[in-house]
């Protein structure tokens, strides 16, 4: 019988013990042995099974969240999204309004503006619905653009009937009799 733990390099990384024919490998307290033969420490996050990855802390195994804008949750394994945006902690710039993502969120544009780069900085800028022809107004109106949007406001001589401008009638008042 050949002592194979007694070979260089030896067949098992902590503890060997020499059998007829064989070999068998043990570990230290604390570790366990891995299909491979090695030794693996018995509080990995492996054994933990962590959604994202753990920590090992004065020999306590604690799994991790990869953000700020996720939380443990209850079962102490899987990582659940905080709403940064229902929190109120979280303030948009001008013109842009809070959308929650997982583990973060981001400040998007208003309806009505969009991203640009100006002054060396991103912002929000109003879209002109009216130079750019994206606007509803009728042919007998002209288009006013605001802030986010658009006004139609009917020409000289035509009114808003609710839904489009129509020509005002022009009212003929016949002469009358003349007193003098």
């Amino acid at each position: 019988d050949l002592n194979e733990c007694g070979l260089k390099p030896r067949p098992c990384k902590h503890r060997c013990m020499n059998t007829y024919g064989s070999y068998k490998c043990y570990c230290l307290n604390g570790y366990m042995l891995m299909p491979d033969g090695t030794c693996s420490n018995a509080l990995s996050c492996l054994m933990a099974n962590c959604q994202y990855g753990c920590d090992v802390l004065k020999g306590e195994v604690r799994c991790r969240c990869p953000s700020p804008g996720l939380q443990l949750g209850p079962d102490g394994r899987t990582c659940v999204d905080i709403d940064e945006c229902a929190t109120g902690r979280v303030l948009c710039p001008r013109f842009r309004h809070c959308v929650n993502t997982f583990g973060s969120y981001i400040c998007r544009c208003h309806k009505g503006f969009d991203l640009m780069y100006i002054g060396g900085k991103y912002q929000c800028h109003d879209i002109d619905e009216c130079s750019l022809g994206h606007h509803q107004c009728g042919s007998f109106s002209h288009c006013y653009n605001i802030p986010g949007s658009y006004k139609c406001k009917c020409k000289e001589g035509y009114r808003d009937n609710g839904t489009n401008c129509t020509l005002i009638p022009t009212v003929m008042i016949e002469p009358g009799p003349y007193h003098i």
